[in-house]
């Protein structure tokens, strides 16, 4: 699939998409809290997004069972929500959601503290936010799209963490994966220059420990392969003359 340029009115309807998300994940921060089980988050989500007049883009997707990906500590994506797993203190959870409006999507994940939680933690979750941030100020006409990958690389490596290899990025729009595909990583070559209209889902995946990660027999929830805790920060995002445009952040 060729990568797709969006016309104004194409923006617009992701620009309605990512701040109707960027609400549902506001609120979902207001209710993570130790006891609450990850199947719970998942309805509450899917609740809020429904009632926005969206369709929860996640619920189905190629057999996936729940509308919220909520991964707790040493799980990267794709948790899947559980009635009996329930958050305790010093957790760390990152929940990943996507929504259509209108025929168009937005997709965001975000990493919270449960309760409290220790400095290094926190650590790890500031950086894995920062490094998405790093990565934009490269996201800019006339640079590659490998410029995003090495900013993002390089900041999560100089402070003492690993960015996950076998997972990426990708482009956005009416399909929730589209053309291009972003690693959090420099791979060989520069890859395709940046142009207005391209709309981008940007998400550092980031361990504490190594990078290599594994998939569990569910056949969905991804974890690192050491047990070390992961995080996870990701918007939607739309390449402009100027500075990019964040679609999924209020």
């Amino acid at each position: 699939m060729a990568v797709t340029i969006k016309s104004q009115r194409e923006i617009e309807l992701m620009r309605d998409a990512g701040k109707i998300l960027a609400e549902v994940h506001n609120r979902l921060e207001e209710i993570i809290e130790p006891g609450i089980t990850t199947l719970e988050i998942d309805r509450r989500g899917e609740e809020m997004i429904r009632k926005a007049g969206c369709i929860p883009s996640f619920k189905g997707y190629e057999g996936y069972p729940a509308s919220i990906c909520v991964s707790v500590n040493d799980e990267v994506v794709h948790g899947i929500p559980n009635k009996k797993h329930r958050l305790f203190e010093g957790d760390i959870v990152s929940l990943d959601a996507g929504v259509i409006y209108k025929d168009y999507q937005s997709d965001a994940a975000r990493t919270y503290g449960v309760g409290s939680i220790d400095a290094e933690t926190k650590r790890l979750i500031d950086v894995t936010k920062e490094s998405f941030f790093r990565g934009i100020e490269q996201a800019r006409v006339g640079n590659h799209l490998y410029d995003i990958s090495a900013a993002i690389q390089n900041y999560v490596e100089a402070n003492g963490f690993s960015v996950v290899r076998d997972l990426v990025g990708h482009g956005i729009g009416k399909e929730m994966h589209e053309e291009p595909q972003i690693p959090n990583y420099k791979p060989v070559g520069r890859g395709m220059k940046l142009c207005p209209g391209m709309t981008l889902a940007i998400e550092p995946m980031v361990n504490a420990g190594g990078y290599e990660v594994w998939i569990l027999e569910d056949d969905w929830t991804v974890v690192t392969r050491d047990g070390s805790n992961s995080a996870h920060y990701e918007n939607t995002i739309v390449i402009t003359e100027d500075a990019p445009e964040i679609l999924s952040l209020i």
